[in-house]
């Protein structure tokens, strides 16, 4: 039995490791020449066995999860460009106006990235259940993928609210709905189980693993967000949670820009990243934001897609004097490095980029929604571009946790429980003089506003702003193109039809057409 086993948990290691060598940095064994009664047994093995699960966070960004989050929020756009281009059937619109339905292909596909997610958790964890692996080892090993299964939850509870609970790979009846509660409860009470069995160091051993920094940092957003997904504010267990990470070995780097540097697997302020190599389907962000002749200026050999930028009111909420506005945002004249002068679009236009988009006239398609320019809008300017970089991904690691949220999550709530003001005043002032460079700015005490705006301008880009708005309840309010308010329902996504087509137990959000 243990023979034909391991035989069986090679060959699903080898079907499900192809293309993921670099993002788990694994030594180059030849896993197909060990003998299948001895796999599983060393740490470069366990983490090819797991490997599948951890390359499963890929698709938090910069892929649709991401542009749900900052496009139905009010940090990001991706516009219609001057002749149709990013129109793709007014996907990107519908983002902005509010208009979405549940045949809409970026919540699709956000929806089937959480569920397989979930589904190849599910498939490992049964594998390994079975197996003959050490022990301490084996539980270690199987509360990681609990870990990356309960994240997976946390991204249906906050984007969809209500989904399927499927803990059993073995299972084959089509799941019915649980409910946000339901799923919340599942997810509190799995963390709370693994917390302790995690690794707790902070190294380069534990970079990239789902650790007790992780999972604490998870149940902090669980917290953060309790009073939003089950009408029961918990901010204390935000606290709490919160003194656990910052009783572990992170750090607030110095150099902000650390973080987002091509080689920030260094960051000791990173608690859970998504790691990305040039050539494994790797982070793809500069294709998606830089026009298509920046790279000249940029240093780069790359084909760009010209697509996402940022709203303008959300850049100019930073102040000059903030390094992060430049560290965050690409505006300004784009310079040929060859001639020293400015490239010239397709167009035959000037490549600048201007925070302000101007619709070009009589080019509405919907309410106030139009093409605008090439060059107009800031893009992304947070994970450093590298120089020389040709015809790939790039490999910076995407953060998904990292320590700056988890102060300003506990100075969230410091002040919505009224306690310790110098204390929230003080871990917003951490945040704050590393991008100001200074203590000028600091804070004498904050507000619940100073707290989300540092918020804002900490985390631009970092998947948060959606989130952020439905928890101080801005996300309804009439924004950027959209002169209206918003209907409640729209503080969930719908389920997308075509899941439901696939498993008819499953019951639209409220709101939504019925299926």
């Amino acid at each position: 039995m243990k023979k034909i086993f391991n035989i069986t948990l090679l060959s699903l290691v080898l079907g499900l490791l192809a293309g993921i060598y670099s993002c788990t940095n694994l030594d180059e064994t030849v896993y197909d020449t060990i003998p299948a009664d001895q796999f599983g047994k060393k740490p470069a093995e366990i983490n090819a066995i797991i490997a599948p699960v951890y390359k499963t966070l890929k698709n938090v960004f910069p892929g649709d999860i991401f542009l749900l989050s900052e496009q139905a929020g009010d940090m990001a756009i991706t516009p219609t460009r001057v002749g149709g281009d990013w129109w793709d059937g007014g996907v990107h619109m519908v983002m902005k106006l509010h208009t979405w339905h549940a045949r809409i292909g970026l919540i699709n596909n956000a929806w089937n990235a959480c569920t397989s997610g979930i589904t190849t958790c599910n498939q490992i964890y049964a594998t390994i259940e079975q197996s003959e692996m050490d022990e301490e080892l084996k539980t270690r090993t199987l509360a990681e993928i609990r870990g990356i299964r309960a994240f997976w939850y946390y991204i249906l509870i906050d984007y969809f609210g209500n989904a399927p609970l499927v803990a059993d790979y073995e299972s084959t009846e089509l799941p019915g709905m649980a409910s946000r509660q339901q799923l919340y409860d599942f997810v509190v009470s799995e963390l709370n189980a693994i917390k302790d069995v995690l690794r707790d160091d902070v190294s380069d051993e534990s970079y990239g693993k789902f650790t007790q920094g992780a999972a604490y940092t998870l149940l902090a957003k669980m917290y953060l967000n309790a009073e939003v997904w089950t009408g029961t504010p918990n901010w204390q267990g935000v606290i709490d949670a919160a003194d656990k990470v910052m009783s572990m070995d992170y750090i607030i780097e110095p150099n902000w820009k650390v973080n987002f540097e091509v080689n920030n697997q260094i960051s000791r302020e990173i608690i859970l990243p998504a790691i990305f190599g040039k050539d494994d389907g790797g982070n793809h962000l500069h294709k998606r934001t830089l026009h298509y002749l920046d790279p000249i200026a940029l240093g780069m050999t790359v084909e760009t897609w010209n697509g996402v930028s940022a709203q303008p009111d959300y850049v100019k909420q930073f102040d000059d004097a903030d390094q992060r506005k430049e560290g965050s945002f690409l505006i300004g004249p784009m310079i040929d490095p060859g001639t020293g002068e400015v490239l010239i679009t397709g167009h035959a236009r000037p490549l600048i980029h201007t925070v302000d988009f101007n619709i070009i006239p009589g080019s509405i398609r919907e309410g106030m929604w139009g093409e605008v320019h090439q060059e107009e809008g800031a893009r992304c300017n947070k994970w450093v571009f590298e120089k020389g970089l040709a015809n790939s991904d790039m490999e910076n690691d995407f953060a998904i946790f990292r320590l700056a949220d988890v102060y300003l999550m506990k100075a969230e709530a410091l002040v919505e429980l009224g306690q310790n003001n110098s204390e929230a005043t003080r871990l917003v002032n951490v945040i704050r003089e590393r991008g100001f460079g200074d203590d000028s700015h600091n804070y004498t005490s904050v507000t619940i506003d100073e707290v989300r705006l540092e918020r804002r301008l900490e985390l631009a880009w970092e998947n948060t702003n959606r989130q952020d708005m439905i928890r101080a309840g801005k996300f309804l309010e009439p924004g950027y193109l959209r002169p209206t308010a918003s209907s409640p329902h729209l503080l969930l996504f719908p389920i997308p039809e075509s899941a439901w087509e696939t498993n008819n137990n499953l019951v639209q959000n409220p709101g939504y057409p019925a299926f």
